[in-house]
């Protein structure tokens, strides 16, 4: 006999699995810090890429300009100049990732434990049907 609660539940269950579920399994495989410090390492990683490749594109847009100024301009505060924006894009880019890491990691254990509530509850209301059919069975 069917359940339509449980028929509901498990519809509802199967639904999470295969959309945002299979995500926040994947977070939650990781402890907290661990998830945020892959998260971070990685923006640190693409925020380089990234500032090299602006710089870059900055030197190549007015390369014939740059490299007649080469000679005029005080490498070393040029230098420190371009150090000082890297780090800064760097820092406010990897707190940023800390922020929504964090954010992200707390949504997918909060949904995580609210699926495996639904568990437990699937699990009880196959559990209640068994107790039911054995005092059944029992009475004949």
């Amino acid at each position: 006999m069917l359940n339509e609660e449980r028929v509901i539940l498990m519809t509802q269950m199967a639904s999470y699995e295969s959309g945002e579920g299979r995500k926040n399994v994947r977070i939650g495989n990781y402890f907290r810090s661990d998830y945020i410090a892959v998260q971070v390492l990685k923006s640190v990683v693409s925020g380089t890429i990234a500032f090299g490749i602006i710089f870059a594109l900055y030197i190549l847009y007015d390369f014939e300009v740059f490299m007649q100024d080469l000679y005029k301009i005080d490498l070393l505060a040029f230098a420190k100049n371009v150090l000082t924006n890297y780090a800064i894009s760097i820092v406010a880019y990897g707190l940023l990732t800390y922020i929504i890491s964090t954010y992200r990691y707390v949504k997918a254990k909060k949904s995580l434990k609210s699926y495996y509530h639904s568990l437990k509850k699937l699990s009880s209301l196959y559990g209640d049907e068994s107790v039911k059919k054995k005092s059944a069975g029992g009475s004949k």
